[in-house]
């Protein structure tokens, strides 16, 4: 399995742990060795989060306040694997987004948002600055051509 040319320098984040890339496609490939068809292995360079911190409509309309003006203090997308812990970045993002008070802001399911961030981005272009999100990019078009050119033989 190959994830594309693209290789974070230094190390990822998964879980507490921190590997290389090489690594972590090896435990993915190990870990999906003998299930029907391919995968693509999904390897950002912090936590998938990072990825969905760019669209801030997204955000909005995921803490149910599509029309609230309070700034959510996004980084730039091109900065978004660099922050330490954007999953925290998001959740609060979605917490000042729902502009609730307080005892109601507490009971907000923020996880059950998150979903709901990924779901209300129509377009991830932005994403393309980011060297491991063209890297998925190309996997996923390498993934379906392949899976076109075999179902095409037969």
């Amino acid at each position: 399995m190959e994830f594309g040319k693209w290789k974070p320098n230094g190390l990822i984040r998964v879980g507490c742990r921190r590997i290389s890339a090489e690594v972590r496609e090896v435990e993915i490939e190990t870990a999906t060795r003998g299930l029907d068809g391919r995968n693509i292995p999904v390897i950002p360079v912090r936590m998938t989060e990072a990825w969905l911190l760019f669209d801030e409509q997204a955000i909005r309309k995921a803490a149910g306040n599509p029309n609230g003006r309070k700034d959510l203090q996004l980084p730039e997308p091109a900065r978004v694997e660099t922050i330490p812990d954007p999953k925290d970045i998001l959740h609060r993002a979605i917490q000042i987004a729902s502009e609730l008070p307080g005892r109601r802001r507490a009971k907000l399911s923020v996880p059950e948002r998150v979903h709901r961030v990924a779901q209300g981005i129509d377009d991830f272009s932005p994403l393309l600055l980011l060297p491991s999100f063209r890297a998925l990019q190309e996997a996923v078009a390498a993934f379906v051509s392949d899976y076109l050119e075999r179902a095409s033989r037969g």
